[in-house]
């Protein structure tokens, strides 16, 4: 068994104002990203990824992006995003907790 306490995994800056957290298994990650540099008035550029993804809103709000739809969402709310498929947020709130689950693992998220 392996436990995670958040306040001992170690934080990765990714941009200035947001940063990430991880844990995984041979076939399953799981990120917890703070974004702390919000609100943003437009929705960050699309990005895509051959990872299925399943992520949860623990904290602020957020409009999720994707074909061409906007979802305003909040704590408790989930989004789903299948491989290859572009989509984005845009943070409506000074501070943004997500916490996004990948399969596979996100190779390029390990050191």
């Amino acid at each position: 068994m392996t436990t995670l306490k958040y306040g001992e995994i170690p934080a990765e800056t990714i941009r200035e104002g947001a940063e990430r957290r991880l844990g995984h298994t041979d076939r399953l990650m799981i990120v917890v990203v703070d974004f702390y540099d919000g609100p943003k008035e437009q929705p960050d550029p699309p990005h895509s990824h051959p990872h299925e993804q399943a992520s949860y809103v623990a904290l602020g709000e957020i409009v999720f992006v994707m074909d061409d739809q906007q979802t305003k969402l909040g704590p408790g709310d989930m989004y789903l995003v299948p491989s290859g498929r572009p989509h984005s947020i845009q943070q409506l709130t000074e501070h943004v907790r997500l916490v996004d689950c990948f399969t596979p693992i996100r190779q390029d998220f390990i050191k």
